[in-house]
């Protein structure tokens, strides 16, 4: 019972830190790293309260992280994809288990693309000189929110019609 509290508050402590990222990369374009540490950090506790197994739960959990840190480590060198971009997916990899990590993954590439299209003509219409910087924080926290909200808070997705 108390673990049942635990993993329903970490999980609200990590859906808080999402909406921080967000808000934080739209204004500054900046994810700062004590709030990806926190999430980092946040994962032992939640796969301790949601009674993950060592093998092969936490290490599959690591090797999603692992894959997706290298993946990103490649965007983050062509410039793809920003520093703090790259640490909060690595570090959402070790919340959540590896086939909806792979829908966020879908997802956030889906809101990314409508959030570049949006912030392209933005800055067009201003006729801005400077190199386009996308919030991709937004698209990440946005489709990490909607993964929580569909596979681990079962609940509030029914209410608001999310699941089936």
């Amino acid at each position: 019972m108390l673990s049942d509290y635990l993993h329903y508050a970490l999980l609200i402590a990590l859906a808080i830190a999402l909406v921080t990222a967000a808000i934080t990369d739209l204004r500054s374009r900046r994810i700062a790293n004590w709030l990806t540490g926190g999430v980092a950090l946040g994962a032992p506790l939640f796969w301790w309260a949601s009674g993950l197994s060592l093998w092969p739960g936490v290490a599959l959990q690591f090797a999603v992280a692992l894959a997706a840190f290298a993946i990103l480590a490649v965007l983050f060198a062509l410039r793809a994809m920003g520093g703090g971009d790259v640490k909060l997916l690595t570090a959402l990899a070790l919340w959540i288990a590896p086939l909806p990590f792979l829908q966020l993954v879908f997802l956030m590439a889906i809101l990314g693309g409508v959030l570049t299209l949006v912030f392209g003509a933005w800055h067009i219409m201003r006729r801005r000189k400077e190199r386009l910087a996308i919030p991709y924080g937004v698209a990440i926290s946005a489709a990490g929110l909607w993964i929580l909200s569909v596979h681990y808070f079962p609940a509030a997705g029914a209410a608001i019609g999310l699941t089936a």
